[in-house]
C-alpha cells in the first residue's frame, strides 16, 4: 500500500465532510487507506463518517486525547509506505496525493513533504513553508519585526518569506496542517511527542526528520485550501497559552540550555504580552459601546440641566443637590443602558432601532420607579423625558458616524442582501439553490454559470466558467459558490487566484450535503451556510429566553398557593420553578427520547416540549424531530408563551 492519510477530528463536520470528498477523489489514483480519529465531537461528525464514507477507518475516542495521541493511534496501524497527517477544515485538488507520491518516489533524502496551502480565498499561507524557531526568529516574529520586513532573510526566517512560493525549497519544518513523511523514516525518529496536546507536534517531529539525517521539502506544484482556525480561536487567551508553553517544550528539548532559557524567557514575555493585548481587546469590543452610550447620555443630561432644567427649577438661584448628578442621572442611564442591552442594542451588528427601542423601554421602567420615589427625591420628570429625547437622538446619530467611517459591526437597516454565482450543472445548482432557501440568507441575486470552459450554454445559465470575471462584475456578484461534484479542486483554487482583484469571496458546496463551506479570515469559526437550525442559538434568543423563564418562574412562585391546585403533579411544579430559577432547566426545550437525527443547538432541558401540547401521544420519531427541528429553527419567545400557556397543567411535568 501506498498512502495512508490520517485526519484527526474534533467538532468540525461541515469541514470533515468537504475534506473527506476531497480526499475520496485524490484517491482514485493511489493505492491507501484513509483513517479519521475523532475526539470525542459532540457535532454528528462520527455520525456523518459511518453514513456517508464507510470505506474510512474510523477511530472515535471517547475523550479527546489531543492532536498527537490522536495521530498516533492511526500512525500505528497505518499499512501505507507514506503516512500523511491532514488537517480536517482542508481541501486537496484531485492530483495532490498522485504528485507528492511521485516527488517523495524520486527523491530517497526526503523523509517529509509540505505543500502549498492557499486560505478560502485563494491566498497564499505563508506557514506553508517555515523555519526552525530559534531565539533570533522567534522573537522577530513574537514582536511583529517578520511582518514589517516580510522578504528580509535576517527578519522573515520564521516563514522563510525571502523564498519564492512558487519553486521547491527545502525547509526545517512542515506545517501540520499536510505533513507527509515516509513511514521508514517515522521508524527511525518515533512518533509525534504526546507531550504535545496541541500545537508544536509539527515542529518537534519536523526537526527530528532533520537531526536523523533527512531533508523535508517545500513542494509547491500541488495545493490545498486550509481554512484556517476552524478548530481554534487563535485570537483567544487560551490559543495564545496553549501554543506558547508548546515552543517553550520544544526548545527545552531541542535547543542548549543557554538558548533554552533564552527562547523560554522571550516565550514567556510573548505570553504575558499577548495574552494581555487579547483580555485588553475582547474588553474593550464589549465595552466600548455601552461606555460611549453611557458618556453621551450623562453628557446630555449635564448640558439639559445647566441650560433648560435649572432656569426653570431654580429661577431665582440655587441648583440641585449634588446626589442628583451623583447618584440619580447614573441611576437613569444604567437602567437605560440595561435597557438598551436587553433589546439587543448591543448585538453585532449595531442597529440604529434597537437602541431607539431601549431609550423608550428604560425610560418607562425609570418613570414606574420615579412614581415609587419619596417627594424629596422626585426632581424632575422633564428632566427624564429630555434626555431620552437626547438618547434617541444622540446614541443613532453616533452610530450612523461610526458607519460613515467605516466601522464593520455597525448596521443601518436590514442586512444589505448578497448577489451570489454558483457555478455547477443543472442539477447541482438547483440543490444548492435549494440550501440557500433553507439557510434563510435571502439572496438579492442568485445567478448560474456553466461550469465548463468555453462551451455554449443553456438559457438558465449567465455564461460559462471562462466569463465569470466579466459575469462579477456587470451582475456586481458578491459571492461565488462552487458546485466540488462538477469542478475540480484545482480548478477551483486556480479561479481563486485568478479572480483575486474581484475582491468576491468564495465558497464551496460539496456534492451531497447540506452545508456550503467557506472561510476568508482566521478568526471566522466557519464560514457556512447550512440548513438553518440555529435561530434559537442567536445571542439575542438565548437572553429573551432566559428572561422569560425568569419572570414567568418569579410570577408561578408568587402565585404558586393558586397553581398549584391546577397542575397535575403540584408537587414536581414548585421543584421547576426552582430549577428553572437556578438555571437548570428551561420551561420550554427539545423533546428528549432518542439522539435526533439533526444536530441541533444545545439548550437547557425543558419542563415543556414543541410536542407537549399536541393531543397524539404516538408521534413517530421522525415527527418528534422534525417538531424540534421547527421549533430551533423558528423560534421567537411567542411560541415558548404559547407552548405554556397551552400546556399549563403539565408544568409539574
Amino acid at each position: 500500500m501506498k498512502l495512508s492519510v490520517v485526519i484527526v477530528n474534533y467538532n468540525v463536520e461541515h469541514f470533515l465532510e468537504q475534506c473527506l470528498l476531497s480526499v475520496r477523489k485524490a484517491m482514485q489514483a493511489v493505492d491507501g487507506e484513509v483513517f479519521v480519529v475523532d475526539n470525542n465531537s459532540i457535532d454528528g461528525s462520527v455520525k456523518m463518517v459511518k453514513d456517508k464514507f464507510p470505506e474510512v477507518k474510523l477511530l472515535a475516542n471517547n475523550k479527546n486525547l489531543g492532536f498527537s495521541k490522536a495521530n498516533n493511534q492511526a500512525i500505528k496501524l497505518a499499512s501505507g509506505e507514506y503516512v500523511l497527517l491532514l488537517n480536517p477544515d482542508t481541501v486537496v485538488e484531485d492530483d495532490t496525493f498522485s504528485k507528492v507520491i511521485e516527488f517523495m518516489d524520486s527523491h530517497p533524502d526526503a523523509g517529509g513533504l509540505g505543500v502549498k496551502m492557499v486560505d478560502g480565498s485563494g491566498k497564499f499561507l505563508p506557514e506553508s513553508k517555515r523555519g526552525l524557531p530559534t531565539p533570533e526568529a522567534a522573537f522577530y516574529k513574537m514582536f511583529g519585526i517578520s511582518k514589517i520586513f516580510p522578504r528580509s532573510k535576517r527578519f522573515s526566517k520564521y516563514h522563510l518569506g525571502y523564498l519564492s512560493p512558487d519553486e521547491v525549497h527545502e525547509v526545517d519544518i512542515l506545517a501540520g496542517a499536510f505533513m507527509l513523511m515516509r513511514k521508514s523514516v517515522l521508524d527511525k525518529t518515533g512518533l509525534l511527542d504526546e507531550s504535545f496536546f496541541m500545537y508544536g507536534e509539527d515542529i518537534d517531529l519536523s526537526y527530528r526528520i532533520v537531526k536523523a539525517g533527512y531533508k523535508n521539502y517545500y513542494f509547491p506544484e500541488t495545493r490545498i485550501i486550509h481554512y484556517k482556525g476552524e478548530s481554534t480561536k487563535k485570537s483567544s487567551v487560551n490559543y495564545v497559552i496553549v501554543f506558547y508553553k508548546a515552543m517553550v517544550i520544544f526548545a527545552r528539548k531541542h535547543f542548549t540550555q543557554k538558548n533554552a532559557r533564552l527562547l523560554t524567557n522571550l516565550i514567556n514575555i510573548a505570553i504575558y504580552f499577548r495574552a494581555l493585548v487579547a483580555i485588553l481587546s475582547r474588553f474593550i469590543r464589549q465595552l466600548i459601546m455601552p461606555v460611549a452610550d453611557g458618556a453621551l447620555l450623562f453628557a446630555g443630561m449635564v448640558f439639559i440641566k445647566e441650560f433648560w432644567s435649572r432656569p426653570r427649577i431654580y429661577p431665582g438661584g440655587g441648583d440641585y443637590p449634588q446626589e442628583y448628578l451623583h447618584y440619580i442621572v447614573p441611576f437613569y442611564i444604567f437602567i437605560w443602558l440595561i435597557s438598551i442591552f436587553f433589546n439587543g442594542g448591543y448585538d453585532k451588528p449595531l442597529k440604529l432601532r434597537k437602541s431607539v427601542q431601549g431609550m423608550l423601554v428604560g425610560t418607562v421602567v425609570i418613570l414606574v420607579f420615579y412614581a415609587l420615589l419619596p417627594e424629596q427625591m422626585r426632581f424632575s420628570r422633564g428632566m427624564i423625558l429630555l434626555g431620552t429625547l437626547w438618547g434617541t437622538i444622540a446614541l443613532p446619530a453616533f452610530r450612523l458616524i461610526l458607519h460613515w467611517l467605516g466601522v464593520e459591526w455597525i448596521q443601518l437597516g436590514e442586512k444589505k442582501s448578497k448577489r451570489l454565482l454558483i457555478i455547477g450543472d443543472e442539477n447541482e445548482t438547483k440543490r444548492v439553490s435549494e440550501i440557500l432557501k433553507e439557510s434563510r440568507i435571502k439572496p438579492d441575486f442568485i445567478g448560474f454559470a456553466d461550469p465548463t470552459e468555453n462551451r455554449e450554454v443553456k438559457d438558465i445559465y449567465l455564461g460559462n466558467l471562462s466569463q465569470v470575471k466579466d459575469i462579477i462584475s456587470i451582475y456586481k456578484i458578491d459571492e461565488v459558490i462552487f458546485c466540488s461534484g462538477n469542478i475540480q479542486h484545482q480548478a477551483i483554487i486556480d479561479k481563486m487566484a485568478e479572480w483575486q482583484e474581484t475582491s468576491v469571496d468564495y465558497k464551496i458546496a460539496p456534492e451531497d450535503s447540506l452545508s456550503i463551506i467557506g472561510s476568508n479570515s482566521i478568526d471566522t469559526r466557519g464560514d457556512l451556510y447550512t440548513v438553518d437550525i440555529s435561530t434559537i442559538a442567536k445571542s439575542a434568543n438565548r437572553r429573551n429566553k432566559r428572561l422569560l423563564d425568569v419572570l414567568f418562574a418569579l410570577l408561578a412562585l408568587t402565585m404558586s398557593p393558586l397553581l398549584i391546585f391546577t397542575q397535575k403533579k403540584p408537587g414536581n411544579f414548585l421543584i421547576n420553578i426552582f430549577k428553572v430559577l437556578w438555571g437548570k432547566r428551561s420551561w420550554v426545550g427539545y423533546h428528549q427520547g432518542r439522539k435526533s437525527a439533526v444536530h441541533l443547538p444545545k439548550i437547557k432541558p425543558g419542563v415543556l416540549t414543541p410536542v407537549t401540547m399536541l393531543s397524539d401521544n404516538n408521534l413517530s420519531e421522525e415527527m418528534i424531530d422534525k417538531a424540534n427541528m421547527l421549533y430551533a429553527r423558528d423560534y421567537s419567545v411567542v411560541k415558548d408563551f404559547n407552548i405554556i400557556i397551552k400546556s399549563f397543567r403539565n408544568l409539574g411535568g
